[in-house]
């Protein structure tokens, strides 16, 4: 296995992505023909389950875009079975806390590092080295979306296998008491903070669409893996541009 999102992130180079929620195969196959690092199959907060996310990823085209998913929540089975049906990393929700980390790395891992089950189904039908190299390759992302996660932000970097974190800044601005307001000068600090946090520990930090600042001025900053959409959204938004350019 050869993770190309996880070589560009440890170089330091910015990998955009998009966030895909339509459980329909023409929507990843036809998205996977444009240059975007990676795509993340949203299993928390969408109707995508782990069948229709499998499908999506056979979709896709060619090898230059990363498959990622986000598993509903820090569970061994839910990771497993992500990673099983093929992604090449998770992003692990509500992970507050050096044990929520470790739980995370450990469920991404096969023994004697981690306690990841063995019986990796569809990555051994191209793979045959799969098992070999999974534990290097597999992309192990946190989500930081509470003010406990800012508290404890170093030790959380600080475990080993935790390969990149990322910002969900609708729940952190909800519990900031910010109900979604990103551009309060106090959130800000926070993702600076947090920013701070990830070089100390070589940590790749990302976050979604900028989180109230434009993504060209995030990646300027160095922040490295960045969703700049939904494809619900950039739906909506290229139909919307196009009706508009006729009625003006």
């Amino acid at each position: 296995m050869k993770n190309r999102l996880k070589q560009k992130l440890q170089s330091g180079q910015p990998a955009l992505g998009l966030w895909i929620t339509i459980a329909n195969p023409d929507v990843s196959e036809a998205l996977s023909t444009l240059p975007y690092d990676w795509f993340l199959f949203d299993l928390e907060h969408s109707s995508l389950n782990e069948q229709s996310a499998q499908v999506l990823m056979q979709a896709m085209r060619g090898d230059d875009v990363t498959p990622l998913i986000r598993v509903a929540w820090n569970d061994q089975v839910l990771i497993k079975r992500a990673l099983d049906i093929g992604a090449h990393g998770v992003i692990v929700p509500m992970v507050n806390n050096r044990q929520d980390a470790e739980k995370a790395v450990q469920a991404c891992k096969y023994p004697p590092v981690g306690f990841r089950g063995c019986g990796p189904k569809r990555p051994w039908v191209y793979d045959p080295d799969y098992i070999e190299t999974a534990d290097d390759e597999v992309l192990v992302i946190v989500q930081i979306e509470t003010e406990e996660a800012i508290d404890n932000i170093d030790e959380i970097l600080s475990v080993d296998g935790v390969d990149a974190y990322f910002v969900g800044p609708f729940d952190l601005s909800v519990s900031m008491g910010f109900r979604g307001k990103q551009d309060d000068p106090r959130f800000q600090a926070a993702l600076d903070r947090l920013f701070e946090a990830g070089k100390r520990h070589k940590a790749a930090p990302g976050m979604w669409n900028g989180a109230g600042k434009p993504v060209r001025d995030r990646i300027q900053e160095g922040w490295q893996m960045i969703a700049i959409g939904l494809d619900l959204f950039l739906l909506i938004g290229g139909a919307k541009e196009v009706l508009e350019k006729i009625r003006e």
